[in-house]
């Protein structure tokens, strides 16, 4: 998933899911906490290849990625595209109105406008993309 989209949260917790991330994400979403101060939308299959990652580890391991289980929720997109972000989820990532949509690879991130400035501005700064390319090898 790729682009960055700019929405607000409604009165009611529900947030709008740009068509282009709709089609990849499909009808069903799974939205969780994320290693960011954001949150982590993934597919049903996505969600299900994460599931099968963990399933795989062994049980002490397993128990490491208790809290990404226990915040997760199934969320489905209604009429107009949106989901309804319950508002523990909205607490913990400090939601307040805007929200940026954010394509992340095989998943979308939800992020707090003013936050999401503040990562972007760190991370899009040539000398970082520059070093993480290094550090990547490419």
């Amino acid at each position: 998933m790729t682009g960055e989209y700019q929405h607000a949260i409604d009165n009611k917790g529900r947030i709008f899911i740009p068509a282009k991330l709709r089609d990849e994400l499909g009808q069903v979403v799974y939205v969780t906490l994320s290693m960011d101060r954001c949150l982590s939308a993934y597919s049903a299959e996505n969600w299900d290849h994460l599931t099968e990652k963990v399933n795989a580890l062994p049980y002490i391991r397993q128990r490491k990625m208790r809290p990404l289980f226990a915040h997760a929720v199934r969320c489905e997109l209604d009429a107009q595209g949106r989901i309804l972000l319950p508002q523990n989820l909205r607490d913990w990532a400090g939601f307040s109105k805007n929200v940026t949509v954010v394509g992340c690879n095989n998943h979308a991130e939800f992020w707090d406008s003013d936050a999401w400035q503040q990562v972007f501005e760190v991370e899009t700064s040539p000398e970082n993309i520059a070093a993480v390319m290094e550090e990547l090898e490419f």
